[in-house]
């Protein structure tokens, strides 16, 4: 297993949204990139918790995190398993009364709460090797994303966030 971070959210060409995991121990522009296509809302939340936006209700993430802690439990870590026929597999670690339980868990779900606890992303090098892109990403690249992201939080209304 090797340890990611988030790297950022994009649109692909087809304006599908892409979760960007990078190793925490390469730089920008170097290494690889495990590009993991999500959903909006996942991406949206995602993005949420990274850039620590304030929201006027609490998102389907936020109300997870809430029920863990209630229950006395704590996220240890969030891996990506395995990639079977193009779809990600990921789960979830809980430490619950001194124990572990493990949950099967979208990849998205699992990133998007562990953005909001701090709790380590986890991939397996198996599906770095078989789903992994170089990271080409250039500053000007990275600048335009953020510019973007703020655009919405600039833009999003509560009703948004209603299904």
């Amino acid at each position: 297993m090797m340890q990611v971070r988030v790297a950022g959210v994009a649109l692909d060409a087809s304006g599908q949204h892409v979760l960007l995991l990078k190793p925490i121990d390469q730089l920008p522009g170097d290494g690889m990139v495990l590009p993991v296509w999500i959903g909006q809302l996942e991406a949206t939340s995602i993005l949420v918790a990274v850039e620590q936006a304030v929201v006027p209700r609490p998102l389907a993430h936020d109300l997870m995190r809430s029920i863990i802690t209630a229950l006395g439990a704590e996220p240890a870590r969030v891996e990506i398993t395995r990639i079977d026929d193009g779809t990600f597999y990921a789960e979830l670690t809980l430490l619950v009364g001194g124990r572990e339980v493990v949950i099967d868990a979208r990849p998205s779900d699992a990133v998007a709460l562990a953005c909001r606890t701090g709790t380590g992303i986890w991939v397996a090098e198996p599906v770095m090797d078989e789903a992994g892109v170089p990271d080409v990403l250039t500053e000007t690249d990275a600048s335009d994303r953020l510019d973007e992201f703020k655009k919405f939080l600039d833009d999003v209304e509560p009703e948004d966030f209603e299904a």
